[in-house]
């Protein structure tokens, strides 16, 4: 295949793809509030002027999911906080097809099905805003190409420093991807041909083995430390009792494995599902488009790479022709097999491993001539255009919609502590619950404290330094809403998808005043009880 012509489509793909990402800065993600949130304290823990160093410390322990907070972190020095996490996104979205280029290439296969991954990096994970495992999904293709790379090519010790610094890289970005690893490599193991074994074959079966493993060593000792770090997250985290209480939200329901605390989909529901959670960020579900068009480019290319005019002899032996699809197939096992929720511990579990079989099962086409793969090139960069316009006019009006909240953000006092009161978190635009967390938009922007933070859970980079602010037990359940109880804490309060009247009731007049209203939102702060101003 012509390079000139792999380059420009993909640099055309890459730029479509990742335009959508920087036509707003309210980017369209459930969580994403939360995370600004907690970077913007981990960068100004020592700030005096924010609330931060009063209420928050450094966790001081390993925990997953460090990777993307650190980073943005780092970048917040160059760049303003939501341009630092634009620019990380852009990178996990262009690191997507890239890194498995590196898989393919590495696989000894062509690296034009690369391109059809593009439309996967986006979809259900990413609008819940789970940035870290998103994250962990390039790196972990980077690692089964070091590791395939450190078993079948002369220069292994180089790929074996890539493999061991890729690995722990994903265990610090998210867990459940490392969770995959753990199927995935002991297969690329099995599969992959050292250039040594040839002369192992006359040995008996035990000298053999102890040959075919000393073949491997090299890939094997580069796992040696993100298995360390794993295993001493594992003691650290399971081997602590478990806060068990039955029925409330975000708690263990039972011991860790019980049927209590665990909840399954059925397979039905999950087969429904598989192509749904891949594109479903947009109401008018234009972003399903791009998913058809590459599905369709990957059922011609199986197509062609079967019949004899098109097809290509494979460079792969006849086990390791398998390889590629075996990982989609351990992928997908994990999306059927493993429970939607462990309560107390992970959430949204078996989802989110859509996202890593849907990138493999695309990329396992057979060989095919030049001639027809630079068809599919074409076309497969096709369906990356198509995702990037309708992102793009979606985000864009998303951003309309939620400017609301920017603006009430910067009539907010300094150090404002905010109680979120979200009765309806659902936009007209996108399709999840994308303003649950709009409190901490509001709080972020001088340096306020919200009264839920993913501080509060055991894979944030802070913890509270005392007891968390009172607030009501879910975020889901603003309803729960107490004004004695909790609301004497905060001195601004968020509400949208209610009557402020019904949710203040007589206090809305002795004790609050209006700081703005807009689109819904009614931002609203405490009276001063000593002059009755604001």
């Amino acid at each position: 295949m012509d390079p000139r012509l792999h380059r420009l489509c993909g640099a055309l793909a890459l730029s479509f793809a990742v335009f959508p990402l920087w036509v707003t800065q309210n980017l369209p993600m459930v969580d994403l509030p939360q995370h600004l949130y907690l970077i913007s304290g981990l960068h100004r823990l020592g700030d005096p002027t924010t609330l931060y160093p009063e209420f928050f410390a450094l966790r001081g322990q390993l925990t997953p999911y460090l990777g993307y907070y650190y980073v943005v972190s780092l970048l917040n020095w160059l760049l303003p906080l939501p341009i630092a996490n634009q620019v990380f996104l852009s990178a996990y979205v262009i690191g997507l097809p890239l890194s498995l280029a590196f898989l393919l290439r590495s696989l000894g296969r062509a690296t034009w099905p690369c391109w059809l991954s593009l439309p996967f990096a986006y979809g259900d994970s990413l609008a819940w805003g789970f940035i870290n495992y998103c994250s962990a999904l390039p790196i972990a293709f980077l690692c089964c190409g070091f590791f395939v790379r450190a078993i079948a090519d002369p220069r292994r010790p180089r790929w074996s420093v890539g493999l061991a610094i890729s690995l722990v890289a994903v265990l610090l970005s998210h867990v459940q991807v490392f969770a995959f690893l753990a199927i995935a490599l002991p297969a690329l193991l099995l599969m992959t041909r050292a250039p040594e074994d040839g002369a192992s074959r006359a040995l008996p079966i035990w000298n053999r083995m102890a040959r075919l493993l000393a073949n491997r060593r090299a890939a094997l000792i580069a796992l040696i430390p993100g298995v360390a770090l794993f295993a001493i997250w594992v003691v650290a985290r399971v081997g602590q009792p478990a806060d068990v209480q039955y029925g409330a939200p975000w708690k263990a329901w039972g011991p860790l494995l019980s049927p209590a605390n665990l909840s399954f989909k059925s397979f039905a529901q999950n087969r429904a599902e598989l192509t749904e959670v891949l594109a479903n960020m947009l109401r008018d579900g234009s972003d399903r488009y791009a998913l058809y068009a590459v599905s369709a480019v990957a059922a011609a290319a199986i197509l062609l790479g079967v019949l004899p005019p098109t097809r290509q002899r494979s460079a792969e032996g006849p086990w390791e022709r398998w390889r590629l699809v075996v990982l989609a197939s351990s992928a997908l096992l994990l999306y059927f097999a493993l429970p939607f929720d462990i309560r107390g511990y992970i959430y949204y579990l078996n989802t989110r491993y859509a996202h890593l079989a849907a990138p493999l099962l695309v990329c396992a086409v057979p060989s095919m001539r030049p001639s027809a793969s630079r068809l599919l090139l074409v076309a497969a960069c096709a369906g990356a255009l198509a995702l990037g316009i309708s992102l793009t006019r979606g985000f864009s009006r998303f951003s309309d919609e939620a400017r609301a909240v920017e603006e009430l953000s910067r009539q907010s006092a300094p150090r404002a502590k905010v109680m979120g009161l979200i009765f309806n978190p659902f936009s007209g635009i996108v399709r999840h619950p994308v303003f649950l967390h709009s409190a901490a938009t509001v709080a972020r922007e001088h340096g306020g404290i919200p009264n839920f933070t993913f501080a509060s859970t055991p894979h944030s980079p802070l913890r509270y330094r005392k007891e968390a602010p009172p607030t009501f037990p879910s975020e889901w359940r603003p309803d729960q809403f107490n004004y004695a109880q909790q609301g004497w804490f905060y001195d601004h309060f968020l509400v949208r998808g209610a009557d402020p009247t019904q949710v203040f009731g007589a206090i809305l007049q002795a004790d609050l005043v209006i700081v703005g209203h807009s689109q819904g939102f009614w931002l609203f702060k405490r009276r001063d009880r000593a002059t009755g101003l604001r």
